[in-house]
């Protein structure tokens, strides 16, 4: 029997009005999330007899449900996945369809973020399936048990995740499907209630079932082609049976005796590559770690690598006039290195190189095995799209394309956009396996890649510190905005060199992202989880 509940009992206050201290989580075996669920659910992997790479993906597809608001079973993922001898990166975000051109955008009134002709063709599934099938140890259909039990029995759904639900159900409630998915009873459910969906279980279910088939060539594909066509959009079970995912490697940047590896463009990871160089050139870490001179560098860094990314950064068969290679190139990132005004805020442009809402989690295991990895539906919610009866929740990534004529990232037909979702690794100098980690936020990614490499890396915090160290983001021009625990005195420097600085209060969790972080020490790992985003870290 349930307790009964007097009725003058005060709604509970899920407000967290003090400072906590959390202390960095140590195993041998760890999984960390953006949701405590979901790190439960790659545990239970690696209590199996799974490896990191099965607790990633079991933890991955748990996020679909249990943190809707930034994945679903329609994101896009990458990974970085460290075998215990060699390292592998994996490209899964999709293409656009084949009659996405620049005339059919221009007929429409430009490039939408909601809706169907916001929808690229999506990869998570196949990322899952490309893992399991090449690095795995468990049988694919026991990776998706901790999820579906999730959708069907249900869960509690928690208050941040509550908050982000809201404000996605004023936004999409009027996107086709959204509602009877994710608003039952005509609203999004608060915080403490228990989310169930039946239609995103039995879609778990096939999806493992069939290890990905039905997606992308089966009844699942057919049943979103048909919602596409009904509500005006291009997609096309040629579209959805094209799809793979690629293994792509890593594009990589030495960083003191660490180097640094990212997944190759499309992904933005890049950026941070080259504003690491850019500080290496410009002789970081003279200064301590919060220290103005250190964090104005830092910024300076990243706006010169930003302004280059929007220029060359797309689909990397597209990027012929300037490769990566261009952009990684020494002596360039020296060139580009010699612009930053130790005195001053810069507002640069893009450099001239010579031609030569997301869910990121991180696992390892006694073996030594580490995956880095991220899926995400961009905004929030992604298009808002839910095709009927499926729980299928579809990204709006042809938002991340341009329509400028020319531009190496111009919408057109089987492209991959430019892509904010980024998973990162690092290695020791020597070869040897030293850190997963990643920091979800749009475009907050690359710049929360350089601000955890530099506190772990460079300065050695702990990766629980680096994790809850208040951020700052690069808005554009000489804008930056800051978290509201940043060092007033650094504020006024910053301001005092022209930086034009804006302080987000109370905005963390949307604007600055969440950071998951596992470093290996010895034989066992040290994990970090942000609270920003209910992070959580599980160890045994």
């Amino acid at each position: 029997m349930n307790a009964r509940i007097p009725a003058d009992t005060p709604a509970l206050d899920w407000a967290l009005p003090y400072a906590s201290h959390r202390s960095a989580v140590m195993g041998r075996n760890v999984v960390s999330t953006s949701q405590p669920l979901a790190a439960q659910a790659g545990l239970r992997m690696l209590l199996a007899g799974g490896n990191a790479v099965d607790a990633a993906i079991a933890a991955a597809m748990a996020l679909t449900v249990v943190e809707p608001t930034g994945c679903g079973l329609g994101s896009d993922g990458f990974a970085i996945v460290w075998d215990g001898k060699e390292l592998h990166g994996l490209n899964a975000s999709g293409r656009s369809p084949a009659a996405w051109t620049p005339a059919y955008f221009a007929e429409r009134g430009g490039l939408p973020e909601t809706g169907w002709n916001a929808v690229t063709v999506p990869g998570a599934v196949s990322a899952w399936v490309a893992l399991s099938k090449r690095l795995g140890k468990l049988p694919f259909a026991k990776l998706a048990e901790p999820a579906i039990d999730y959708a069907r029995n249900g869960f509690p759904v928690s208050p941040t995740i509550a908050r982000l639900w809201a404000l996605g159900a004023a936004k999409l409630g009027c996107q086709p499907g959204f509602a009877e998915c994710f608003m039952p009873g005509g609203r999004a459910p608060r915080a403490g209630e228990i989310f169930r969906s039946e239609a995103h279980a039995r879609t778990l279910e096939l999806i493992a079932q069939t290890e990905g088939e039905a997606f992308y060539r089966g009844t699942l594909a057919r049943q979103m082609v048909e919602h596409s066509r009904a509500h005006g959009g291009a997609m096309t079970e040629d579209d959805l049976a094209s799809h793979q995912a690629d293994w792509v490697g890593t594009v990589s940047q030495r960083f003191g005796d660490s180097v640094v590896h990212e997944i190759p463009p499309n992904g933005q990871g890049i950026a941070t590559l080259m504003a690491l160089g850019m500080l290496e050139s410009h002789g970081i870490g003279g200064q301590p770690l919060d220290h103005v001179d250190t964090v104005h560098a830092s910024i300076e860094a990243m706006k010169l690598a930003l302004a280059d990314l929007h220029q060359y950064n797309a689909d990397i068969d597209a990027m012929q006039a300037v490769t990566p290679r261009d952009l990684l190139d020494a002596d360039y990132l020296v060139q580009r290195a010699q612009l930053i005004d130790a005195a001053q805020a810069g507002d640069p442009g893009h450099g001239t190189p010579r031609p030569g809402g997301t869910v990121y989690l991180a696992a390892a295991d006694a073996s030594g095995m580490m995956v880095s990895f991220i899926q995400s539906n961009y905004m929030g919610f992604g298009s808002g799209v839910v095709v009927p009866g499926t729980g299928i929740s579809l990204q709006n990534r042809g938002h991340g394309f341009t329509l400028t004529p020319g531009h190496a990232n111009e919408v057109a037909p089987r492209k991959r956009p430019s892509h904010t979702i980024i998973p990162a690794f690092a290695m020791h100098a020597d070869g040897t396996p030293q850190m997963a980690f990643g920091v979800m936020g749009g475009p907050m990614q690359s710049q929360g890649h350089l601000q955890m490499a530099l506190r772990v890396l460079r300065y050695g915090q702990n990766p629980q510190a680096a994790a809850d160290a208040p951020r700052w983001r690069v808005t554009g021009g000489k804008g930056v905005a800051v978290e509201p625990a940043f060092d007033p005195a650094v504020v006024a420097a910053l301001r005092a060199r022209g930086h034009e600085v804006t302080v987000e209060e109370g905005n963390g969790v949307f604007a600055f992202g969440g950071a998951q972080l596992v470093l290996r020490d010895g034989g066992s790992y040290i994990a970090g989880s942000d609270p920003r985003k209910d992070g959580h870290a599980v160890a045994f």
